[in-house]
């Protein structure tokens, strides 16, 4: 007779049931907590009791990973990929693994933008207090200086950070794809100033305050029997609560609450807040963005709300599978015309590169990134993109020039 999964972790759970209901009074309340439990448990929280321990290093070496000359993440002892299912059947756990993985590939990545890149962390809100949330952009030494030309890039949502573009990418492919290192070199190399925005990082978590239950002593002046009866129900709810919390978790994670960063507590905040103290404060006469994903609707948001100084400054924008929508976030005709004339969208589309892709909203063109895999389109569109732009910025050299006038190409008496 075969066993399910489910009926093996349950069992000790009916077992108990069957001896409690030979018990007393006090069994039955016991009996009613498990009825409670099992009312409201799932599988996946009942198979955290036989979870390893949530402890995993906090170094890629701890990992036994690093990083090969192709930025490849490979296994030090075999030089295998990273495994996800390190755990048969702990998927919960593989995926915290994985998290944990995730931080380390983070902070490893701010290391390059500062060490191999030469970008400066720079702490915001600028005039943050000490003690206040805090969070960082990366910027070249010239990025507030360099009078020509200046490059800001804006990954995505969820959980990357500054400097990258996809965390499946690092750690499944390369630094090069993953990464937004690829365009600040060249980038630096073709003569731009840089910065790099944080668009994710909105908050800090702080281990939530463990709430103070009322003593007797603080309703000194409540009858007494008023004060045993409220003891006795105070009691009687933890030992429920204790009783539930052995099961629902087992590993005693910390629950935690989120403070948020002033003025960038959110991808659109965090770009408005980048943009009137840093980019409108820059010397470069060519502004120009690469926007990935949820970093598109972040640049059109700030275009909502900055319309006449993005336009005047702003050279050109680099989309790469952008989710924005001129409808729903309600841009007007004048921003729809300037995308139309200043913009183009690298979508995601099994066409080759660059070829043009229909769409349905009225904003600027869309072209094909050259692969079906969105996280990868900012990758493959890497060539088109510094194409693009100098395309237009040498369009943007030539509408300033001042046309000849008639008088100018007539010839003068003393040329004769």
């Amino acid at each position: 007779m075969s066993i399910s999964l489910s009926s093996l972790i349950l069992l000790p759970i009916w077992i108990d049931m069957a001896h409690i209901h030979q018990g007393g009074p006090d069994e039955k309340e016991k009996t009613t907590a498990l009825k409670d439990l099992l009312s409201r448990i799932d599988l996946d929280e009942l198979m955290k009791k036989d979870e390893p321990p949530l402890d995993f290093p906090d170094t890629l070496e701890g990992f036994e990973y690093a990083f090969n000359e192709k930025g490849q993440l490979r296994h030090i002892k075999t030089g295998e990929p990273f495994v996800f299912n390190y755990r048969e059947d702990l998927h919960r756990w593989n995926q915290k693994r994985y998290e944990a993985l995730g931080e380390i590939i983070t902070k490893y990545v701010y290391e390059l933008l500062e060490k191999d890149c030469n970008l400066k962390k720079i702490t915001i809100p600028v005039d943050a207090t000490e003690n206040e949330p805090k969070s960082f952009i990366f910027m070249s030494e010239d990025a507030l200086t360099n009078p020509q030309k200046l490059m800001v890039l804006i990954h995505g949502s969820g959980v990357v950070r500054a400097g990258q573009w996809a965390r499946r990418l690092i750690i499944n492919e390369d630094l090069d794809s993953g990464t937004q290192i690829p365009f600040i070199k060249r980038a630096v190399h073709e003569g731009y100033g840089v910065i790099v925005l944080n668009p994710n990082e909105n908050y800090i978590e702080v281990e939530k305050p463990k709430i103070r239950v009322q003593s007797t002593s603080d309703c000194a002046d409540e009858p007494a029997e008023k004060r045993e009866r409220k003891d006795k129900v105070s009691k009687e709810t933890k030992k429920r609560r204790d009783f539930y919390e052995k099961y629902r978790n087992p590993q005693r994670e910390k629950e935690m609450m989120q403070l948020y960063i002033r003025e960038n507590g959110s991808p659109e905040e965090h770009a408005v807040y980048v943009w009137d103290h840093f980019i409108a404060q820059s010397a470069a006469e060519n502004v120009f963005f690469v926007a990935h994903s949820y970093g598109g609707l972040a640049f059109v948001e700030l275009m909502i709300q900055r319309e006449a100084d993005v336009k005047s400054k702003v050279t050109a924008v680099a989309l790469t599978d952008s989710v924005h929508n001129v409808w729903h976030q309600e841009a007007g005709k004048t921003i729809r015309e300037w995308m139309r004339e200043n913009c183009c969208n690298w979508v995601s589309s099994s066409e080759p590169l660059d070829t043009s892709v229909e769409s349905m909203l009225p904003d600027c063109p869309r072209v094909s990134a050259g692969t079906d895999r969105h996280e990868l389109t900012s990758w493959k569109s890497f060539p088109s993109i510094f194409k693009f732009f100098a395309e237009a910025a040498e369009a943007r050299s030539s509408a300033a020039k001042p046309a000849a006038t008639r008088r100018s190409q007539r010839t003068q008496p003393e040329e004769l």
